[in-house]
């Protein structure tokens, strides 16, 4: 590659944010310096910067997209995305719901259990008891780690 594209820096230093951009740059070495430019150029140049829909749609689809491929490190950075986009809770858990359909529950499972970590992490969602079949006392929380949302399906 060429360098970096200045397209592509601004509009992934928008949707991820300057820490997560300094570091995947920073970290950037012989062997990666060639696709972190290659991804800074298209995913966030050619296609995050193009204007046909706004950066809260997208977010919605990328986060659909990583659910159903049960991309989860991919997933966690796209939550995070998603609410500096003005992507909401409640949003994103009727696509969490609407995904599960068509993709597959243990998908939709997953992308809960992280959903749920990622927003108690970003102080969106309270670190509150659960009120499903997990909060009676005799049956795992299933909210608390990842873990625990594993059988729920």
């Amino acid at each position: 590659m060429t360098g970096w594209d200045a397209d592509g820096l601004r509009v992934r230093r928008a949707v991820l944010g300057d820490a997560h951009v300094d570091r995947a740059t920073a970290a950037a070495d012989e062997f990666t310096l060639d696709f972190q430019q290659f991804i800074t150029r298209y995913a966030w140049g050619a296609v995050w910067g193009r204007p046909g829909i706004d950066p809260h749609l997208r977010s919605v689809i990328t986060v659909s997209v990583l659910t159903a491929l049960r991309a989860e490190g991919e997933l966690e950075m796209h939550l995070r995305a998603a609410l500096r986009n003005g992507v909401t809770p409640d949003e994103l858990k009727e696509v969490l719901m609407h995904v599960g359909v068509y993709a597959g529950v243990p998908a939709a499972n997953s992308a809960f259990a992280l959903a749920v970590r990622v927003l108690r992490e970003e102080g969106v969602l309270p670190a509150a008891e659960p009120t499903g079949a997990g909060a009676h006392p005799d049956e795992p929380d299933g909210l608390d780690s990842l873990d625990g949302l594993d059988g729920l399906d």
